[in-house]
């Protein structure tokens, strides 16, 4: 099986994001989906060469982690956009929201608080499936820090390719654009 990118160019013209940065980050996305097909062949091409054992499969195994997460997150933050409205207070997400962090508001302001820190990485809003509870987590790497057992809700990427472009270091700017552009019905299809 082949993965092939998929086309997010409806998302050009969406407010507080240049056309430049949307088009360069597609670009970087094809480059993920690209290599975990590369990496992927290359696995398998070895397996069938016995060179399963070797050090240079298990870098290669290692490496699939990264190029993998790096094309399905980003798949997961370009469905989050596309929309203009905001979340309903009487929809379940919100009332998930309300009961897990106090109020929408304070689960919204820890939600971008994570964001800004420093470091490059991803925020991301998960459902851990044992309890059912939504939790906020700072993921550093593609690869490293996703909670085991849990759904990924919504994502934001906080790599400086997501956002220097059009707001330089200004990432508060970036994180207001980002909330104003949320499809809150891709991200209420993910709750369990």
């Amino acid at each position: 099986m082949t993965y092939q990118a998929k086309d997010y160019s409806g998302l050009l013209g969406m407010p507080g994001f240049s056309e430049t940065l949307l088009k360069n980050h597609f670009t970087l996305y094809q480059g993920y989906v690209n290599n975990t097909n590369k990496v992927l062949e290359l696995i398998a091409q070895m397996v069938k060469d016995g060179k399963a054992g070797t050090p240079e499969f298990a870098e290669l195994k290692r490496r699939l982690g990264w190029e993998w997460n790096g094309m399905r997150l980003h798949e997961y933050y370009f469905e989050n956009f596309g929309g203009k409205e905001a979340l309903p207070p009487a929809s379940k997400l919100y009332q998930k929201l309300a009961d897990n962090f106090g109020s929408y508001e304070l689960w919204e302001k820890e939600f971008r608080a994570i964001g800004a820190m420093r470091g490059i990485g991803w925020v991301g809003l998960y459902q851990d499936l044992r309890s059912g509870r939504l939790l906020n987590f700072w993921v550093n790497e593609h690869d490293v820090g996703h909670p085991a057992g849990c759904e990924l809700l919504l994502i934001m990427d906080v790599f400086e390719h997501a956002f220097i472009t059009d707001y330089g270091l200004k990432r508060a700017d970036y994180i207001d654009a980002f909330f104003k552009n949320l499809n809150w019905k891709a991200v209420k299809s993910r709750l369990k």
